[in-house]
């Protein structure tokens, strides 16, 4: 059982009840009544017991002790835990000071200084406190406050309302303050805190967040010793409509030429102040209709100056255009650092450092840091370029390089973002000379200190071109819509490896593509190039294209690193085309439904476009391909090829004179007429011809061109043999003991493949082993002379070969 006795003089009432919210399972008992709310009042002797062995689950206790200052003496020195002899409960002492305007009241915190907390939140040992201003029936709300701060004395105009709340397992004896009388302090409230080494602390206005009251003061006061420096951050706060008078914070600074400091709610607040130091919120009279509310969230840090205080930084921006830099906390500004972590502040000014600082073009600035670790710090900066008109920026070229008033700072550079902006018929081109550019991908990963990324935007859609890094194959990219490209920083060696920077950029009129990637491939080192917008694919109907170059003397080896493409499209075709730039070179053209084309050599330049489709599903087309490029490889057959073309090239020569000679006065007959002095069919093998040979046209060649008879064979061998027209060349080289054959059709330049297979072209080895006389059309001979040759039935050439040489085969 318990027993309570209250004295009536001590004017204190007890009130043990359930807690709001739970059943009466447990019930209090007092000699035969059972009920479920006890009240002892002043003068009191009550005995009582409760019907479970856990009360402290079901019951909370309050005290309430009311104390008189105005009609009679005050009972101030230390506050008493009152009554002994409480069960253990939930417990909250409520004392309840009511005195005049004219004087003040001073709550003194001896033992464990206070530490302000925002509503709701709660204090770690479930210990708390509770002030409350009482003027005239108003109650104000001054805070909520734990244990273990800074908070050493708070100064009230008029009554209190003080609260303890203590849990029901601590067997707390002493309130932790005392009651003092002051004069009148002329305002709402003081409260002091003492700061004696490195910290932070967050303070709120009355009230908070409801509004502060109309046409009020109040007071913050910070003992500081003079070593230590403090600096003040508004976080939150809000204004109220004023009709008269402004709202303002005004700060006393001992030593300051200009005290009291007036500065607005949205001013940056002063900050490296050295000691002690004031701050005073004052409010105005506000509108009656619509009043607003005026509330304030402040936070104040102190720390050691430090060492490099004095040093400064010359960041010279005059020069630049449309550029903001921005230096702030790593993690900025979605991370909040701890209260217990330093601060680091970058000061415009001795007296203006705040945790960000912006810095904008066409201005020269001095900056210092108060901060001990400076690896903490980042930049982030942005620059915009724009284009409305192609005819006043398409020649001109813009380096995209980070100024050096940046890289000169002691800070890690984070980001520099880049934004391009040009109308609708007005591209972007970025391009790489130099040191090239490398698609970040897991097969082909990034190694350097910095990468770039690059985001093509429309109002509509986004097509993240990829993550590029230097040191690669892509020399340019060529891109619609405005762009956004972003350099990022991995390490300290960015300013080292950026020395040579050279990605530039220019404007160029409308493509039809929404991305051209222009790519001259490592010769040592295979290419990896991939689809943008990865892992979620190409949006739908955008088309992307790779120019590949291949040097002369090369060829590329083409592969893709999967059979089909994925996809199945709902509307429309998705295609991929590749083509060489080759006279006559045939394209490849691959639909979603078919299998990729396979690994194959290019000898030219070629290109690869890849258009998408609208899928079915949520599944996006994504490709990609390789590589890689060696040195031309001429395989015997084409070494052969070639000397026979040469020995063919030889014979004509000897032709053409042998046939000026004999025909001086008859036109020379049309390339390719035949021979009727040498045998016509092949031993033991029927003729394919329905004809006889002198009534068809098969033997009857039309005129070939001089550029394109076995000469491009010989300019592809080694790069340096062009045939010359009607020029003799006699040949050196070694002749075989078989006839030069014509070439096949694969080398042909000017031989288009008929869609029909019966036309197709019989094999020259199968169809015709015929000896044929070939002679030189004179420059300027017509077609006509064709006719006239037809009835030439004389010997109107020299055989190739010699009649014993024939026999022998």
């Amino acid at each position: 059982s318990f027993t309570i006795s209250l004295h009536k003089a001590d004017n204190t009432t007890v009130m043990i009840k359930l807690k709001p919210g739970l059943p009466a399972s447990c019930q209090i008992r007092m000699k035969y009544v059972i009920m479920s709310e006890l009240k002892i009042k002043p003068g009191d002797n009550v005995t009582f017991t409760f019907t479970c062995n856990t009360p402290e689950k079901y019951f909370i206790t309050e005290i309430q002790k009311n104390i008189d200052c105005v009609s009679g003496p005050c009972p101030f020195g230390d506050v008493h835990l009152y009554p002994p002899g409480l069960p253990r409960l939930n417990r909250t002492y409520i004392w309840d000071v009511k005195a005049s305007t004219k004087a003040g009241l001073e709550l003194k915190f001896s033992t464990s200084w206070l530490r302000q907390i925002e509503p709701g939140e709660t204090c770690p040992d479930f210990v708390s406190y509770n002030i409350n201003s009482s003027i005239d029936n108003a109650t104000v709300n001054i805070g909520t406050f734990c244990r273990n701060g800074s908070v050493s004395r708070v100064k009230l105009l008029g009554g209190v309302v003080m609260s303890l709340h203590l849990p029901w397992h601590l067997p707390l004896t002493t309130s932790g303050f005392n009651i003092a009388s002051r004069a009148s302090i002329k305002r709402l409230c003081i409260i002091e805190s003492i700061l004696k080494r490195e910290s932070s602390i967050t303070l709120m206005s009355p009230n908070y967040p409801l509004g502060f009251p109309e046409d009020e003061l109040m007071t913050w006061q910070f003992v500081i010793p003079p070593s230590l420096r403090a600096s003040v951050f508004f976080h939150n706060y809000s204004l109220s409509n004023c009709e008269r008078k402004e709202e303002r914070v005004e700060y006393y600074i001992p030593g300051s030429p200009s005290n009291p400091e007036v500065f607005k709610l949205s001013d940056s607040q002063p900050a490296n102040i050295a000691g002690t130091f004031n701050i005073s919120l004052q409010g105005c009279d506000q509108d009656a209709q619509n009043p607003g509310i005026l509330r304030l969230l402040f936070q104040v840090v102190v720390q050691h100056p430090q060492v490099d205080e004095n040093v400064t930084h010359l960041v010279d921006l005059s020069k630049e255009k449309n550029v903001t830099v921005t230096i702030h906390l790593e993690g900025w500004p979605s991370r909040t650092p701890l209260v217990s972590e330093p601060m680091c502040l970058i000061c415009k000014d001795p007296r203006t450092c705040d945790r960000a600082l912006t810095l904008t073009s066409g201005a020269v600035y001095t900056i210092s840091f108060l901060c001990k670790d400076l690896s903490q710090l980042r930049i982030t900066a942005e620059k915009g370029i724009g284009c409305m008109d192609i005819r006043w920026c398409q020649k001109k070229i813009y380096s995209l390089s980070v100024p050096k008033a940046i890289t000169r700072l002691p800070i890690r550079l984070h980001k520099f973002n880049w934004k391009l902006l040009a109308t609708d018929m007005i591209n972007v081109e970025i391009m790489s000379p130099s040191l090239k550019l490398q698609q970040h991908i897991p097969e082909q990963r990034c190694n350097t200190s910095y990468s770039y990324s690059i985001v093509s935007a429309t109002p509509e859609t986004e097509l993240n071109v990829g993550v590029f890094c230097p040191g690669g194959s892509i020399e340019k990219i060529q891109m619609r819509n405005n762009i956004t490209i972003s350099l990022k920083t991995f390490g300290k060696g960015f300013i080292n490896e950026s020395v040579p920077q050279d990605l530039k950029m220019s404007f160029v009129p409308h493509i039809k593509d929404e991305c051209i990637f222009t790519v001259s491939p490592d010769p040592k080192a295979k290419v990896y190039l991939q689809t943008p917008n990865s892992p979620y694919g190409l949006p739908p109907y955008v088309s992307i294209s790779w120019f590949i170059a291949v040097p002369s003397k090369q060829t590329a080896r083409l592969r893709f690193s999967k059979d089909r493409m994925g996809i199945a499209c709902e509307t429309g075709r998705a295609y991929i085309n590749i083509k060489e730039e080759a006279l006559g070179a045939e394209e490849i053209v691959c639909r979603e439904d078919e299998l990729l084309p396979q690994p194959r050599n290019m000898l030219h330049s070629f290109w690869v476009n890849v258009s998408n489709c609208k899928p079915v599903d949520k599944t996006q087309l994504t490709l990609q391909f390789w590589v890689t490029l060696a040195d031309k490889q001429i395989d015997l057959g084409i070494i052969l090829a070639v000397v026979a073309g040469a020995g063919v090239l030889t014979v004509i020569g000897l032709t053409v004179c042998c046939v000026k000679k004999k025909k001086k006065k008859t036109q020379n007959p049309m390339v390719g007429v035949y021979n009727d002095n040498v045998n016509t069919q092949m031993p033991g093998k029927k003729a394919f011809f329905g004809k006889e040979r002198q009534n068809n046209e098969s033997h009857v060649y039309a005129v070939i061109d001089d550029a394109v008879v076995y000469g491009h064979l010989l300019k592809e061998s080694n790069g340096s043999v062009s045939p010359e027209v009607d020029v003799y060349r006699p040949f050196d080289g070694p002749i075989g003991s078989l006839p030069p054959s014509p070439p096949p059709f694969s080398f042909r330049k000017d031989i288009k493949r008929s869609s029909n297979p019966e036309e197709e072209p019989l094999p020259l080895m199968d169809t015709d082993q015929d000896t044929y006389t070939f002679a030189h059309q004179k420059s300027g001979q017509s077609e006509d002379n064709g006719d006239a040759n037809k009835k030439d039935k004389g010997d109107t050439g020299v055989p190739l070969l010699e009649n014993k040489e024939r026999d022998s085969l």
